[in-house]
């Protein structure tokens, strides 16, 4: 199926539609932040915009389409950050405004990860995300590799802790139902190297626990950007 961004938003003939594409990103969006992703289809949104289900198929070919719409609608909320010059806090920086805005909508990871982004938001995006790291020796492929690689442990990362939300688990609730059981296996001396880590650790123990795991491990994915650049 031809991208709809590669389609004229309305027939050369016919009258002239009722509503506009951003109309209906507008109204997706809000049922997915209200109740989730699987409350979003094209009945829904029909629905929402007071028409029937038959005339949004004049706007859009399929829900894949309409997935489209929403994750470009997000991604045009908010401009790219400005170009430093330093490729690491360019980069940095990406990675955590795109955190903030997928823990903001955590409906969003999945949605963007299902289909690429071609739209006019997402070019955006990802034309910054590569700008910051032109000019560091790599190839075509080897820019596209080192971005995706980021953006990959953006998406798990976050994934990962909206899960963790969705279950009404977080660092001190598991700590705290874990109970006696945890000091049952410290007690047990069986896996001294895992004990080990339970008495010494602070990091569970913080309010701050995901965005210093976030950090630390943002900064291994650039340290190995960096022992992999020509000369690096």
């Amino acid at each position: 199926m031809e991208p709809i961004w590669n389609r004229p938003a309305r027939a050369a003939r016919g009258p002239r539609p009722a509503h506009s594409r951003d109309d209906i990103a507008r109204a997706a969006v809000a049922v997915a932040d209200a109740e989730g992703l699987d409350a979003v289809s094209m009945r829904r949104v029909a629905a929402e915009l007071g028409t029937g289900t038959t005339s949004l198929y004049r706007y859009l070919s399929s829900k894949d389409d309409l997935i489209d719409l929403m994750v470009d609608a997000v991604l045009s909320e908010h401009a790219p950050p400005r170009p430093t010059g330093e490729w690491r806090a360019d980069l940095r920086e990406l990675a955590e405004r795109t955190r903030a805005l997928m823990l903001r909508r955590p409906w969003f990871p999945v949605a963007a990860a299902a289909r690429p982004g071609l739209g006019p938001g997402s070019l955006r995006w990802l034309e910054a995300w590569l700008r910051a790291v032109d000019g560091l020796g790599l190839d075509a492929d080897a820019m596209l590799a080192a971005v995706s690689t980021i953006q990959i442990y953006v998406h798990g990362s976050v994934a990962y802790e909206v899960a963790q939300r969705a279950a009404g688990y977080d660092a001190k609730t598991w700590l705290s139902a874990q109970g006696a059981y945890g000091d049952s296996i410290i007690a047990s001396g069986a896996h001294p190297t895992l004990i080990r880590i339970m008495v010494e650790a602070e990091g569970p123990h913080r309010a701050d626990q995901n965005e210093r795991l976030f950090a630390s491990g943002l900064r291994q994915v650039l340290d190995g950007l960096a022992a992999a650049l020509p000369g690096g």
